[in-house]
């Protein structure tokens, strides 16, 4: 019932749209597949970097697993912009740039702290062991990406619900009056 009113509402309420869930989760599988694809390329950069600057120095094995992790975070941010969430808000760069960056870096820690534990805590730094760590600590560190990404780096933008015919903008058929 309306306020005011003291009989039944003039209208019933509308059904929620058909397949709302259904869509939904077409629409994170997408999602998801994308944010793959660009992950999945960005594990290859990141992996042959960090094989590449073990074999061409002698830095240790989580410095240069670091340096591997900032070239991976800055090709994964250019494939999330512009291909993976290419349809999410563009406002506001500098904020989208800092969460960004602020997140990476805390997938950074995660990354390279489960290779730090491996190496140092363990002992494990043959380049199998290594790399294994490294791809371990890569795979801990994206689902906390993903989460923290989609909800505060790449915000979706709101969804727009289509007007019922008939409705004036911001009210509903039921608190009109008909003369």
């Amino acid at each position: 019932m309306g306020h005011g009113s003291s009989g039944p509402p003039t209208t019933a309420p509308a059904p929620a749209p058909r397949g709302t869930v259904r869509e939904r989760i077409d629409r994170l599988v997408r999602e998801v597949v994308k944010f793959g694809a660009v992950g999945g390329v960005g594990l290859l950069v990141n992996l042959l970097v960090f094989n590449l600057v073990r074999q061409v120095t002698d830095l240790q094995v989580v410095r240069a697993s670091v340096i591997a992790t900032v070239v991976a975070i800055v090709f994964n941010y250019i494939g999330f912009r512009y291909f993976a969430y290419r349809d999410r808000d563009k406002s506001g760069r500098t904020r989208e740039m800092s969460l960004f960056l602020l997140f990476s870096a805390i997938g950074l820690v995660i990354e390279n702290g489960v290779l730090y534990v491996a190496t140092y805590g363990f002992g494990w730094d043959s380049p199998l062991q290594s790399n294994i760590f490294k791809f371990f600590g890569i795979a801990v560190a994206t689902l906390f990406r993903f989460w923290s990404y989609r909800t505060w780096v790449f915000r979706a933008l709101p969804v727009r619900e289509p007007v019922a015919q008939g409705t004036p903008p911001g009210g509903s058929r039921a608190t009109q009056r008909v003369p």
